[in-house]
């Protein structure tokens, strides 16, 4: 696959082109491009972090993960039920997950405070459950969601006592990775490597 034409424009321009960038123009910007210094661009900069011991590759592609696909899943009061949102957000990140299945991956429920603390920590263990659930069903392997835990009402995005949808949710996280058929990090560098390069090209990770 021919390296596409930004990476080399970056290793041309080096840190003069990071001087320019606006660094609140993020949003479309390769997941963990914070770290780059110039010179090689992020995927071979990532892939010599991780070679070399000083980037895990959980990180990496946890920072990837966020960068790409939704990570979060909101739900109603006192419900469990995947709408019709929550689908197309769970579609996107089983597209994505299964391009990787090296990864682990944890399911955290969360729900607002409404309700006895015993109470939102069984519901956020089934919003955890039912995410888990759907994503398997759409062909993530069942093994690659090694956990799923409740934060019940402990972990608002919004402090109140009343009822808050933002804190009604499940955040899916990148939590590991294993090495199939003794992969080496350096193999699985150049994987995340083409990845990016795929992306850079117009493949990207999300599903039609």
């Amino acid at each position: 696959m021919a390296m596409n034409r930004r990476f080399f424009l970056l290793g041309a321009t080096g840190l003069g082109l990071a001087a320019c960038s606006d660094p609140h123009s993020s949003f479309n910007r390769e997941a963990g491009i914070g770290l780059d210094e110039g010179g090689f661009g992020n995927p071979t900069m990532h892939n010599h972090m991780v070679q070399t011991g000083k980037l895990s590759l959980a990180k990496v592609m946890s920072w990837r993960f966020h960068a790409e696909v939704p990570s979060m899943v909101n739900f109603a009061f006192d419900s469990a039920k995947l709408d019709k949102e929550a689908l197309k957000i769970l579609r996107m990140q089983a597209h994505w997950m299964k391009q990787f299945p090296e990864l682990r991956y944890t399911i955290y429920g969360h729900t607002d405070k409404v309700g006895s603390a015993s109470y939102n920590y069984n519901l956020g263990l089934r919003r955890a459950r039912a995410v888990r659930d759907h994503l398997v069903s759409l062909g993530v392997p069942r093994r690659s969601i090694e956990a799923v835990v409740s934060r019940g009402e402990t972990q608002p995005l919004i402090v109140t006592e009343g009822r808050e949808p933002a804190n009604r949710r499940t955040v899916t996280e990148i939590s590991g990775h294993v090495r199939r058929r003794q992969l080496l990090d350096g193999e699985y560098a150049a994987i995340v490597h083409r990845e990016y390069v795929d992306t850079a090209e117009g493949g990207g990770t999300r599903p039609n």
